[in-house]
């Protein structure tokens, strides 16, 4: 069994194709306000700590879990606290605006969130080393396409995690 203790998530880059020679770098963050933007748009209470952790979501380059969303909400703002976070992170997906993943539960049952990205993805997690790729395919959205096609099934929303080993790793096992 492969030990992954040491390993960290980071949402290294969107690959459009399998050739690495033609990936396309995530965004490094968001325009700061859109989610702030659409709680005004639907009366949603706006309060400081609620900003301070849609900042973070806003601006995070990787994927979080509540704990580190937490550390650095309260940087900006030292009165968050835990329930908090969590119930705004359920307002967010309550709202479609970020996506919970388990990563293939590479550390446990932890739980990770990012912002909706506008475009369905292929989560490609490393067991060595915790590399976490996002893959955005063609292929992908035809799959949902025959799905509700074949099934009359109305896809609303689709998650895919695939766990092996990055280019880096895939040498040393």
């Amino acid at each position: 069994m492969l030990s992954t203790s040491g390993a960290r998530f980071r949402r290294s880059q969107i690959a459009t194709s399998c050739d690495w020679s033609t990936t396309v770098p995530l965004p490094q963050t968001e325009m700061p306000g859109r989610l702030q933007a659409h709680f005004a748009e639907r009366g949603i209470r706006m309060t400081q700590q609620r900003r301070a952790i849609l900042r973070v979501v806003e601006t995070a380059s990787k994927h979080l879990d509540a704990s580190q969303i937490l550390r650095q909400a309260q940087r900006l703002d030292a009165s968050v606290d835990r329930s908090t976070v969590y119930r705004t992170l359920q307002l967010l997906k309550r709202q479609g605006l970020i996506d919970e993943l388990d990563l293939m539960h590479m550390h446990g049952e932890g739980h990770y969130y990012e912002r909706k990205l506008g475009r369905d993805h292929i989560h490609m997690a490393c067991l060595r080393c915790g590399k976490i790729t996002e893959f955005v395919s063609d292929m992908f959205e035809k799959l949902k396409g025959q799905v509700e096609k074949d099934c009359r099934f109305r896809v609303v929303i689709s998650r895919l995690e695939i766990g092996g080993y990055c280019a880096s790793c895939r040498g040393s096992t």
